[in-house]
């Protein structure tokens, strides 16, 4: 279908996990850079809405125009109680407020095809969706009756380039090259804020220079040993950085207090919100991290980052935009404390 004029309505659905909405990000820049006035809408699940907010439109910027929180999550586990039920409506009729004429949706999974299938859509519009899956990422080929162009991708994808292949094919345009240097996520004014962001109470304990490790992840096989972090941590803590160990729930937190006693001066910091680890991150002389969405979000910020490959394929989510990211390791390939602690000392020299 050809575009109708150059403002068209567009919807993306791209609704988690927090590396997947970084990844998908890209895409926003490529429509406005061709499509300037363009109407841009994202569908995102309730817990990643803060990740989009610095991109949303605002006097000076125009990068997304609405963001329609989706609570599935939640709705799941409360399914017979009537207030998820209204929240449900209250959800179908926001999203419904415009018809749309492109339809994005770079997730394949079935619950997402069917937030294509609930939007309001403009005659003819065009509903394009992954024709197939890319290995090690989840794919429900059912989605594929929901699309009006199912989009074929190499089976070894990285994630940004599998969104922009949707979008380029969503829009009949050829396809985008794979360059480091025409791939943005968040504006510069953003960037600057974060880096400029004063310590906030959840920081309180956080003495610079620090590095993160975030050594967690939701698939026990992509971690890595924890003999490992306390020898890295060592070794970081010996030249003067305080080594900072994240959590997200209790039993994260119980690691991460063992890791930390074993380490000089290492800490284990409050709870934090995506948003403020925006500025956490910034902060940080150097992260360290496992294959998880906190690491990814340290090298979307362009911010001295190693990634820990162990047992997920690097090809699919390495940092490949900066020259402030290291990737080590490999799908069934941990790296050695050596390799990692040589990229960590080349980004600290940096």
């Amino acid at each position: 279908m050809a575009i109708p004029n150059s403002s068209p309505k567009i919807l993306l659905v791209k609704l988690s996990s927090l590396g997947d909405v970084l990844h998908n990000l890209p895409i926003v820049w490529d429509l406005r850079a061709r499509l300037p006035d363009a109407r841009i809408d994202w569908v995102v699940e309730e817990a990643y809405v803060d990740l989009l907010v610095p991109l949303q439109s605002k006097e000076g910027f125009r990068g997304i125009d609405r963001i329609i929180p989706f609570g599935l999550r939640r709705w799941k586990k409360n399914l017979f109680r009537l207030q998820t039920w209204k929240e449900f409506i209250a959800f179908k009729k926001d999203l419904q407020v415009i018809s749309y004429d492109v339809m994005i949706e770079t997730q394949g999974l079935l619950k997402s095809a069917l937030v294509c299938a609930l939007a309001r859509k403009s005659r003819d519009a065009v509903v394009a969706g992954l024709a197939n899956a890319t290995e090690f990422s989840g794919y429900e080929p059912i989605a594929r009756f929901f699309y009006t162009k199912a989009v074929p991708v190499a089976k070894h994808c990285h994630a940004i380039d599998r969104s922009r292949a949707v979008m380029s094919a969503s829009l009949a345009w050829s396809a985008l090259d794979r360059q480091a240097n025409n791939i943005r996520f968040y504006p510069d004014s953003s960037l600057a804020q974060w880096n400029s962001t004063e310590i906030t109470s959840c920081q309180s304990t956080f003495k610079k220079p620090y590095v993160l490790c975030f050594h967690s992840t939701a698939r026990a096989a992509k971690r890595w040993g924890n003999e490992h972090w306390v020898a890295l941590g060592s070794a970081l803590s010996s030249k003067g950085y305080q080594v900072v160990f994240p959590w997200g729930n209790p039993s994260e937190k119980k690691l991460s207090a063992l890791l930390a006693s074993e380490i000089p001066g290492a800490i284990v910091p409050d709870a934090f919100s995506i948003q403020q680890a925006f500025s956490i991150i910034s902060g940080a002389a150097l992260t360290v991290g496992v294959d998880t969405g906190l690491t990814h979000l340290a090298a979307v910020l362009g911010k001295p980052t190693v990634e820990i490959y162990c047992d997920s394929p690097l090809w699919k989510t390495e940092g490949y935009w900066s020259e402030h990211i290291m990737n080590v390791g490999d799908m069934q390939a941990s790296p050695s404390i050596d390799e990692v602690l040589a990229a960590a000392l080349k980004l600290l020299a940096q």
